[in-house]
């Protein structure tokens, strides 16, 4: 069989469970592995934490999302997209797809979330399962790398030069319902680990 274009490569990320397959820099590995909620590390990190709703609306989900939460084909999904500002710096790029068959029993805070935290609504409800972390290296090609830095221009903060991007994926269930959360790490993450260990 051939490889796919290069061009179709660059759209793609291949979901590892560990977070060594990725070979990311040392100083990512502790965000990604988090396995609290990310919102309070970040908080932790932080004077002023702040979660800026992109958007949340029906939109189609990529084709690895698609099988993640138990779709045979990418389709429409409620999709959520959030920036979490540390100190007003975007920090973190955050991607969630609900499917259409979700019922508001099942997330019944989805909706209604607008700049509340998703992270501490998922880890307060004691319904919620959640899965295994996956990890990721986006090429700039990659459509969740391309809102990402999207995102970061239409609010006036330069895109990254970084040409990979490291993220990670947690799908949660409750009751019936599905949830998939990706979590795209902006390289000024780093600058809040030095931030921190420079107060000590």
């Amino acid at each position: 069989m051939s490889a796919p274009p290069r061009s179709a490569s660059l759209r793609q990320a291949q979901w590892q469970p560990h977070v060594l397959a990725l070979n990311a820099p040392s100083a990512y590995v502790p965000w990604l592995t988090e396995g609290g909620s990310l919102t309070a590390r970040l908080k932790a990190h932080s004077h002023n934490f702040r979660v800026q709703c992109l958007h949340q609306r029906v939109a189609r989900c990529l084709s690895d999302e698609a099988v993640a939460i138990g779709m045979h084909r990418p389709g429409r999904v409620w999709e959520r997209e959030v920036l979490l500002r540390c100190d007003n710096t975007p920090a973190v790029f955050g991607h969630t797809v609900v499917p259409m068959s979700a019922t508001a029993s099942d997330w019944p805070l989805f909706s209604t979330l607008g700049e509340r935290s998703l992270g501490t609504t998922l880890f307060g409800d004691p319904l919620v399962e959640r899965g295994v972390l996956e990890f990721a290296r986006l090429r700039e090609g990659h459509p969740l790398a391309q809102r990402a830095r999207t995102a970061l221009i239409a609010n006036g903060v330069a895109a990254p030069d970084a040409h990979i991007l490291y993220a990670r994926r947690c799908l949660y269930r409750r009751r019936q319902g599905t949830l998939l959360v990706t979590e795209v790490f902006l390289p000024s993450v780093l600058e809040l680990i030095k931030t921190n260990d420079n107060k000590r």
